[in-house]
């Protein structure tokens, strides 16, 4: 079975990274360089800048998502927690590795309700929403409890600023070889510092330019 490669998902995929392409933000537009440096690395107003990149889908690129689909494939993982749900893409790519690995379960966090909205449908469409949760509000609370005792990968694709804070609430919760993906990696010191230096618990590197891969120790 390889849901990846089927028609339908296929064709779905590529309206959506299309969309994507051609979505803009009047919003994001009027902030200097500076502005929206300051709202990135803000821990107090991310919430802010997220509400006004609604418009923007900020997807993972084609190659990651394909990244993702065979790590999850790779490793047979049925358990993943994913930070920024957007419009879907990145989760559409899990989801349909876990479906092809005979099942499992992605949570996800999303406040943007448009977004939630929109990803749900995406979800459906593929025939994929009956293994995804998406959890609405901050992530900084939704994943905060009713985790599974065992997870097998991290996706960080949300505000760049909680990399390190969303990080540590879910690695309790990270099995012995898990993954950490975290995408646009670069743009988080404070997790970089983190986890590179962690080397008794975590092997971690950077990989495709932007991308910080990670697996647990023990």
């Amino acid at each position: 079975m390889n849901t990846h490669s089927s028609a339908p998902f296929c064709s779905l995929l590529d309206r959506l990274f299309a969309e994507a392409d051609a979505a803009t933000s009047p919003d994001i537009r009027a902030f200097t360089s500076e502005e929206r440096a300051a709202l990135t690395t803000s821990k107090t107003q991310y919430l802010d800048l997220y509400a006004q990149l609604k418009d923007l889908w900020l997807p993972v690129s084609r190659e990651t998502g394909e990244l993702l689909y065979m790590l999850v494939r790779a490793t047979g993982a049925r358990t993943i927690v994913e930070f920024g749900t957007s419009f879907g893409i990145s989760t559409l790519f899990i989801a349909a590795a876990l479906r092809d690995n005979g099942g499992g379960r992605v949570i996800s966090s999303e406040f943007e309700a448009s977004k939630i909205e929109r990803a749900q449908q995406n979800l459906e469409d593929a025939g994929l929403a009956d293994l995804v949760e998406i959890r609405a509000g901050d992530a900084m609370e939704t994943l905060r409890q009713d985790l599974p005792e065992s997870i097998d990968l991290l996706l960080l694709d949300g505000a760049k600023a909680l990399y390190a804070d969303i990080f540590e609430l879910v690695a309790p919760k990270l099995r012995t070889g898990a993954l950490v993906l975290a995408d646009d990696a670069e743009m988080c010191p404070e997790y970089l510092s983190l986890i590179r230096t962690t080397k008794d618990r975590y092997l971690s590197l950077p990989f495709a330019g932007d991308i910080e891969l990670s697996v647990k120790l023990g």
